[in-house]
């Protein structure tokens, strides 16, 4: 992976921190606002800032993130889809992906799994509230915060009334949790994501996916059962039918929160003790890194001074959940129709 020769000490108004992390299409730097508030900031990558059609989709990832209000999600504070570089600046929740905290201590108990479904129920309706469909919800584009889950990346999200920027005939997101509509080109709604959470909520429980992690899962997706033997018994059901392969079979979102709210106390086991841990290590090691003065009014990767140290490992998981597999969403492109590999 290729890296920036140097860092940028400022871009827009935001004071950087250090680097986080690196992806395909770019970098992203933890820095503070004039007034010290900690965010998360995307810088594309100067050869894809110079293609036409990534920056459109690159400003329609800000339109999309904009348009989304709520507690669930990670709130966009300032963006320059049109700067050179572009870049975007979020709201840093200083929690650990999904992904990476099922990897780390495995899988959540039936409660932690309420509790979380019902927080990303709720991201969902803010989301379809601003007119948006995801389309690439998965355990690495969701950070867990003291309060709840929060949903980034809305690198390949779908507004209402635009226009598609794929070519027929290809998908993109990742197969584990897309919809079978989705993987068919075929129209995508609200209730495609409603099976990505399903999936999502699958690997919470089980660590993993619904339809496995070996080849073969598109074929598994569009015409295998999904596997969910580990999941407790009071989620089967319900996870089950979100899982339905026509998109009017699934279940609503307020009938979804019902449901995973029932039997969840007040003092419900949030966040897991795991997640705690690495939440009180980002948040101590934030409030060590001030950034120093500025040596050059100069924002663009490459042209800046080197920072002296990188962000340390545990600041970096929420950089790899922004970042996974490109700046813009991890797209994993397949052409429909190749069945298994």
């Amino acid at each position: 992976m290729r890296t920036p020769v140097s860092d940028p000490l400022r871009v827009g108004s935001y004071r950087i921190v250090g680097r986080l992390g690196s992806g395909g299409m770019g970098w992203v730097y933890l820095a503070r606002s004039p007034g010290g508030r900690a965010v998360a900031v995307k810088v594309v990558r100067q050869e894809f800032a110079s293609d036409p059609e990534f920056r459109e989709r690159f400003a329609r990832e800000v339109a999309a993130a904009r348009a989304v209000g709520g507690a669930f999600t990670a709130a966009v504070v300032d963006a320059d889809p049109q700067g050179d570089p572009p870049w975007l600046a979020t709201v840093y929740v200083p929690g650990p992906a999904l992904s990476e905290a099922v990897r780390a201590a495995g899988p959540f108990t039936e409660a932690q799994v309420r509790v979380l479904g019902a927080g990303l129920v709720e991201a969902l309706q803010a989301i379809h509230a601003g007119k948006v469909v995801h389309r690439d919800l998965k355990p690495a584009n969701v950070l867990l915060a003291a309060d709840g889950p929060r949903v980034i990346d809305f690198g390949i999200s779908l507004m209402a009334g635009s226009a598609k920027l794929t070519q027929p005939g290809i998908t993109m997101g990742t197969p584990h949790y897309m919809s079978p509509e989705q993987l068919t080109a075929k129209p995508v709604g609200p209730p495609s994501d409603v099976f990505s959470l399903a999936g999502v909520l699958v690997f919470a429980a089980t660590g993993h996916s619904p339809f496995g992690d070996a080849g073969g899962v598109i074929y598994r997706v569009l015409d295998g059962p999904p596997v969910l033997d580990d999941v407790p018994d009071a989620l089967r059901g319900v996870l089950a039918r979100c899982l339905a392969r026509q998109p009017e079979d699934r279940p609503r979102l307020d009938v979804l929160l019902r449901e995973f709210l029932t039997g969840v106390g007040d003092a419900a086991d949030w966040p897991p003790p795991t997640v705690s841990e690495a939440i009180r290590a980002r948040v101590k090691d934030l409030a060590s890194r001030v950034p120093g003065p500025d040596s050059t009014p100069d924002s663009t990767p490459g042209s800046g001074p080197r920072l002296p140290e990188p962000v340390p490992s545990c600041l970096r998981l929420h950089a790899q959940a922004l970042l996974d597999a490109g700046l813009t969403g991890s797209m994993v492109v397949e052409a429909v129709g190749r069945g298994a590999r």
